[in-house]
């Protein structure tokens, strides 16, 4: 496959599956299955593409970010709750995540675990929006601490590939009482931290070797997946907001479904 097909098929994947509750690694694994190309050459590649994606979250999401940093300045306590809260939740997939990155990097050349993992994910969405208490949040500083700590801890579930980040913390919100909305809006901010941290540690692990793209090439898939994602997360919103999580939850079950059979007929 030529190379420029593959970048911007990787960056249009992880624009439109970053931030919606369908694991954008699964994805990526699935597609390197599907398209024949050698996914450990581009490891890296997919990893520093993310960064685009966060952009959209920090474009989007501006002011935002300004107000709780100029409240920082002016010792508000919803700007210090904020902050607080996404720190609490990133710290335990932090931890987890540079003790076991040998072994979660193992996993990511399974396509199997991938299908399992969109399935059970799907499966427990359902389950879960129908019985979750409904919560009164209406922001992320109205989040408690011991709810941020229970979302950082279920984060850590995404480190199985298809499990997806998103799906893992916005379910996480979900099944402690945290409002619909406002669950989802934490998933995007605490977005920001992890993957500048995954980044960071593939980086540094793998610098050597950013994969089959120029330089070039990993600027034009970090511009598709952040032109990608800022329409997604708008679009992302409006869904939740009136129809729920039911549609991404048939979707992984759906595309688990026909990934199993798929890989039991090659």
């Amino acid at each position: 496959m030529p190379i420029l097909l593959t970048i911007l098929i990787l960056g249009i994947v992880e624009g439109v599956t970053e931030f919606i509750p369908v694991s954008s690694t699964g994805h990526l694994i699935l597609a390197s299955e599907l398209l024949g190309y050698d996914a450990a050459q581009w490891a890296v590649f997919n990893v520093v593409i993310q960064l685009g994606a966060i952009l959209a979250v920090i474009v989007l999401y501006w002011r935002t970010f300004w107000a709780v940093l100029v409240g920082l300045f002016q010792m508000k306590p919803e700007s210090w709750r904020f902050v607080r809260n996404v720190l609490v939740a990133f710290l335990p997939s932090a931890v987890l995540g540079f003790l076991l990155i040998d072994r979660i990097e193992a996993m990511l050349g399974s396509a199997t675990i991938v299908a399992w993992a969109l399935i059970g994910g799907g499966v427990a969405m359902l389950v879960i929006e129908k019985l979750a208490p409904q919560g009164k949040e209406k922001g992320v500083a109205d989040i408690s601490l011991g709810k941020a700590i229970g979302v950082g801890a279920i984060q850590c579930l995404s480190m199985i590939p298809g499990v997806s980040r998103s799906g893992a913390t916005i379910l996480g919100g979900l099944s402690l009482g945290i409002e619909r909305r406002t669950a989802a809006e934490f998933s995007f901010f605490l977005a920001v931290p992890t993957m500048l941290g995954a980044t960071t540690l593939q980086l540094a692990k793998h610098h050597e070797a950013l994969g089959a793209a120029s330089l070039g090439g990993i600027a034009l898939g970090f511009l598709v997946s952040f032109i990608v994602a800022v329409f997604v997360i708008k679009w992302f919103i409006r869904i939740v907001s009136r129809r729920g999580f039911a549609p991404f939850a048939w979707y992984r079950i759906v595309v688990g479904g026909a990934a199993l059979v798929w890989l039991a007929m090659r």
